[in-house]
């Protein structure tokens, strides 16, 4: 998963501020990516040059909010339509795209489900025909070719599994509303550090937001 898309995400759901975007990365995709906070807070200053993201103002105790803009959202709609990061890993992509989605309230999970799973029988398909070796021709078939049968036998167990797992979370959604709004109270721990913060690269952001390195 790129962080990128799942903050970008994360914002879909509305404005929120560095230190709570980056908690939520771990909460919203079950513990399965707990990132350095430094990576967290870089993203969310690249996301700003880049024109996805912008200053929505600050909390009450002076944290700068931000909030997607229109290409934004555009890019967050296209992740959860099934654009995978650039040299991801298919089935990482697929993970968090469907438990971020699910954990974000307005979002109807289940097409997005569907379409991974078609995505997937896709694959299984196109595996289990690089899977197929002609026994026939005895030890005609050189190394390389059952090397090759046998990694692709290792793609359809992954298909396999992937559409397992896609099953247990429509089971698990159909009887749970997973979906919790986002929490934007102060943590009690971190602090404010007075340097310039990787947020004030954003458009009218606020002056004394967190370095990409704090943990505030």
């Amino acid at each position: 998963m790129a962080v990128r898309d799942a903050l970008l995400a994360l914002l879909s759901g509305g404005p929120g501020y560095g230190f709570q975007l980056h908690g939520e990365l771990a909460e919203r995709t079950g513990g399965r990516r707990e990132v350095n906070v430094g990576q967290s807070y870089a993203t969310l200053e690249r996301l700003g040059k880049q024109g996805l993201i912008e200053s929505a103002g600050a909390t009450d105790d002076g944290l700068p909010l931000y909030r997607a803009t229109k290409t934004g959202a555009a890019a967050t709609s296209a992740w959860f339509s099934g654009t995978d990061a650039s040299g991801s890993d298919p089935w990482d992509e697929t993970v968090d795209r469907v438990l971020v989605a699910a954990s974000l309230p307005g979002v109807d999970a289940g097409p997005i489900v569907e379409a991974e799973r078609v995505r997937w029988q896709e694959r299984a398909v196109e595996a289990s025909a690089r899977a197929e070796v002609d026994d026939r021709a005895g030890d005609d078939v050189s190394p390389l070719a059952r090397l090759a049968a046998l990694a692709a036998a290792a793609e359809v167990a992954r298909a396999r599994g992937a559409l397992a797992w896609l099953d247990e979370v429509e089971a698990v959604t159909a009887r749970h509303d997973l979906a919790f709004a986002p929490r934007l109270e102060r943590p009690r721990r971190g602090r404010r550090p007075s340097t310039r913060s990787a947020a004030s690269e954003l458009p009218g952001s606020e002056p004394g937001a967190p370095q990409a390195s704090a943990d505030a």
